[in-house]
This record gives structure tokens, C-alpha cells and sequence, in this order.
């Protein structure tokens, strides 16, 4: 169990669910619930708040979430809408038909009351289909007015909830609209609310070529980050690794950032096991950002920066590397 020193630590509910692909469409196991995956997250064991899909799975109610969320002594951090699916292939707030735009903005409204009734800190949005597939598909300026139009209204209706942005570079759309931490910060100053912010995915920002740990400084710099996913990837997609799996120096990097800044949010898991078995991905993942957590009060963070206003790569490295080397024995 984690103990009072340690990050909360988080799940997206789909790190438990059952997964399909292009290939294997009979998935690789069988269908769960929203409480099937709930009771798994439970059994974790150093798990505190998920992020949970809305809708529920079909003939699972709020009051039922709120029993499982008690029974397994978890909260919920956010809920996501489902304007990613097939009802919205051609996006959410920037869908040609107006009804199916209305459609969208209605389950995001929905959503926001899950929020309060959980008493969860926001409503994710990841607008997946939102974006453009071929070269003279769209007319750009009023693709992007439609996405900070949409996004102004739904987080206007709300003042007392946050709303965060999950940014990222493609997939399923060939290029989404809200693609990296520049643009999403340009386009919330266009919305011009203050309770709208981004959910920095390490991933995503990997595989869309940005550094993460620079990407959150931008953030935090902007007052905009609002909350994290951390997995890892092999930087040409969004594979969704366990963390720490690929890029360990990095994710370092991405903590070491959110460490100096004093932010002090969820570190929550965003990952996908197709093939391994969910709960002990998850075990290993949390394992992984305890030793991680451990390195950062290892790590001689003035030296660090004394070696930092040099440029002097290779003094950062050695002590990075002592860091992390030294804190990489953790319990099994």
C-alpha cells in the first residue's frame, strides 16, 4: 500500500478493460463492465481514483458506480465522454452536421453532471475524431473556430468544473486538431476561461515529437496543467507501454519537471496491456513510480542545476544516472 510520502496514483479505467484491434476485432478477452473494470482496478492495491468512460456500459447506473467506487475504496479523478466512437466519425464539436455537433455537446454537459455527483475533479475531453484525414478535406480557420467555439460553450455552461484537454498529434483522425501543448494553449487563450486546461499524456507528447518534460514546463508556465497520463511507446505511435519500459531518462526528466514546479497531482496510469494480464501491468507500472519517486529525493537537485546553467550534458547525465540507478531495487 502506498504510505502518506508517496503520489496518489490513478488509472484510466481502460487500462482494465477488454481491447479490440484491427486484427484481433473478437478482442483479446471478454467484454467487461464498467464495474468489472472497477472491482479490477480495486484489486490493485495502491490504486486510489480512476478516470472513468461515460456512458457506463449498457445497464450500469450511476448509483451502481458509486457502490463499486466505495466497495474498492476508490474515487473518481475524471470522467471522459465518449465523442471518440463510430456515432461521431466525423468529429465531435467540428462534425459537419450541426445535429450530431449538438448530440456531442450534450453528452459533454451530461458528463459534467457525473462529475459533480462523483465529486470528481474534471471532465476529460479527448476529441479523437475531431481533425482531418486528406489534404482539402477542411477549411482550417473554420475547423478551429468550430473546436474553440465548442469547447467555450461547454466550459462556459460550467464555471465551477474544470474541463482538460487531452491533446494529441493523430489516431484515430490522421491529424487531430488539438495536437500538442502549443496549440492547445493558443487555442484555451482563444476561449478565454479560466476553467479550462490540458491533461498532458507523456505518449502522446513523445510520439508527437515534443519532449514531455519541456511540454509540461509550457503548462505549468501557463497555469494549464490541470493533469497527467504516463505510459511509454516506441515514439512512432501511441502503443501505450507500461511506464518506464522505453524511455526511463525521459519520464525521469517529466517527474524532475512537475517535482521543481511543485505540482502535485495524480500520477495515473494511461495504458493499454493488450496481451498481459491488466492488474499486474498495473502493479508493475506503480512499482516502476515508486522507485522513480524515490530517485527524485535521491537526485542532488542543486548540482543538477548548477550543471543545468553550464549546458554540461554530461555532469547532468552522471547524476541522473546515480539517481535512478541507485533507486531502481524495489520490493517484488
Amino acid at each position: 500500500m502506498s504510505n502518506s510520502n508517496e503520489p496518489r496514483f490513478g488509472a484510466g479505467l481502460w487500462h482494465f478493460a477488454s481491447y479490440v484491434d484491427r486484427y484481433a476485432t473478437d478482442g483479446y478477452g471478454a467484454p467487461l463492465s464498467t464495474i468489472d473494470t472497477i472491482e479490477l482496478a480495486g484489486s490493485v492495491g495502491d490504486l486510489s481514483v480512476v478516470d472513468l468512460n461515460y456512458p457506463f456500459t449498457p445497464g450500469v447506473g450511476l448509483s451502481e458506480v458509486k457502490d463499486a467506487l466505495k466497495a474498492t475504496n476508490l474515487t473518481a479523478i475524471g470522467i471522459t465522454p465518449e465523442i471518440y466512437t463510430r456515432q461521431w466519425r466525423k468529429g465531435a464539436f467540428t462534425n459537419p452536421d450541426v445535429k450530431e455537433r449538438i448530440a456531442a455537446i450534450d453528452l459533454m454537459h451530461e458528463s459534467a453532471g457525473v462529475v459533480r455527483e462523483l465529486g470528481a475533479d474534471y471532465v476529460k475531453i479527448w476529441p479523437g475524431q475531431d481533425g482531418w484525414d486528406y489534404p482539402f478535406q477542411v477549411n482550417h480557420h473554420d475547423l478551429w473556430k468550430l473546436a474553440v467555439d465548442g469547447m467555450r460553450e461547454l466550459a462556459g455552461g460550467h464555471p465551477d468544473l474544470k474541463f482538460a484537454i487531452e491533446y494529441k498529434p493523430r489516431e484515430p483522425r490522421v491529424k487531430m486538431t488539438w495536437d500538442s501543448a502549443a496549440r492547445s494553449i493558443i487555442g484555451i487563450q482563444q476561449i478565454g476561461l479560466d476553467n479550462v486546461g490540458v491533461l498532458l499524456d507523456f505518449g502522446h507528447s513523445l510520439y508527437g515529437g515534443e519532449s514531455p518534460a519541456d511540454a509540461a514546463q509550457l503548462l505549468i508556465d501557463h497555469g494549464m496543467l490541470y493533469g497527467m497520463d504516463v505510459n511509454d511507446n516506441l515514439r512512432g505511435w501511441d502503443d501505450d507501454l507500461v511506464v518506464g519500459t522505453v524511455h526511463l531518462t525521459e519520464i525521469f526528466e517529466f517527474f524532475y519537471t512537475l517535482k521543481i514546479n511543485g505540482w502535485n497531482g495524480v500520477w495515473q496510469l494511461d495504458q493499454f496491456p493488450f496481451r498481459e494480464d491488466a492488474v499486474d501491468a498495473a502493479r508493475t507500472s506503480i512499482r516502476f513510480l515508486k522507485a522513480l519517486h524515490k530517485a527524485l529525493d535521491v537526485l542532488d537537485i542543486p548540482a543538477l542545476q548548477e550543471a543545468q546553467e553550464r549546458q554540461d550534458a554530461m555532469a547532468a547525465q552522471r547524476l541522473v544516472q546515480d539517481a535512478l540507478l541507485s533507486c531502481m531495487a524495489t520490493d517484488k
